[in-house]
């Protein structure tokens, strides 16, 4: 195929990409979406999603949504042989929902000026499932006129669409958001594990935690993992040490001290080491129970995510 057909491209289709490509076409958008592994498309074709073999025909889409893993992934899709820019035509802007880093999202915006295509960068809050939930936040930065042409769009993928500024400035806000992240798992599997370990039940604990001022949408939807420790992955530790490390890095270059991230980005080095596979990130609750002399069975108990 030469020439996707719609006006709405999606490149990159695992957890997420998945869910929020599903959001979009069932608000009523047509769809052309591209995947490296083309079996992940089946289910968006399922719902009237044209599958594209050929990344270059989605440079025919006039807005090229992506939501891949890493910086050196995007500029492959854009960039490589064989990638959305490899032939004449150009899409009339890329809109990157990755956590990538506001360095290389920088690169990559430049390349596309050059090639006359604009650029936005709108990294989310939320997992998977908060995405199937319709609860994602997008934040947005870039050109203000290209932020307005897709905010319906980006208001159909959750709950919030809002727009930060120029350039990068939504990837410092996804750094600073998903260091954030690390450390409020951290804190939260620690003081969980006192409370358990003095003797109140992990599910009667998180309760608490939940319907107290510092309950969160995060808190309540890390809740089941931490309860019946089930690790079925929604981020993986590799991943979250990956979005540590981009916020110890935006630290240091702003000349910021993050004493309370930089102990949670060890712990989750280890964490890493231990599982380098295909587990949620939850699983932190296994090593500080074990570093604590504790040894955790699941509760058993059917506790609400909030979603």
């Amino acid at each position: 195929m030469s020439k996707a057909s719609h006006e709405i491209g999606w490149i990159g289709l695992g957890r997420m990409g998945e869910a929020m490509a599903a959001r979009l076409i069932k608000a009523g958008h047509k769809l052309s979406v591209w995947n490296r592994t083309a079996s992940k498309a089946d289910p968006l074709a399922q719902i009237g999603a044209e599958v594209v073999i050929d990344k270059t025909a989605m440079a025919h889409c006039a807005t090229v949504f992506t939501m891949v893993s890493t910086t050196d992934d995007l500029k492959e899709i854009l960039f490589g042989s064989g990638g959305v820019l490899a032939g004449k035509a150009r899409p009339k802007r890329v809109v990157d929902m990755s956590s990538i880093s506001d360095t290389g999202s920088a690169d990559i915006r430049k390349e596309l000026t050059k090639a006359g295509v604009a650029y936005l960068s709108a990294p989310v809050s939320g997992n998977a499932k908060v995405a199937k939930a319709g609860k994602l936040l997008v934040v947005a930065s870039g050109p203000k006129a290209e932020y307005d042409a897709v905010q319906p769009l980006l208001a159909a993928l959750g709950r919030a669409a809002m727009y930060v500024g120029e350039g990068e400035l939504s990837r410092i806000w996804k750094i600073a958001h998903n260091t954030m992240f690390g450390v409020i798992i951290h804190s939260l599997c620690e003081i969980t594990l006192m409370a358990e370990k003095a003797g109140i039940p992990r599910h009667v604990f998180l309760a608490s935690i939940n319907d107290s001022v510092l309950g969160s949408m995060y808190t309540r939807y890390k809740t089941p993992a931490l309860v019946n420790l089930d690790f079925t992955t929604t981020f993986t530790p590799k991943l979250l040490l990956k979005d540590l490390e981009l916020g110890m890095g935006a630290a240091k270059a702003q000349g910021v001290t993050m004493p309370t991230a930089s102990a949670t980005r060890e712990s989750l080095q280890s964490l890493a080491n231990q599982y380098p596979g295909d587990i949620d990130f939850s699983v932190l609750l296994l090593e500080l129970a074990r570093a604590a002399g504790m040894k955790l069975e699941p509760e058993n108990v059917k506790v609400g995510d909030g979603l």
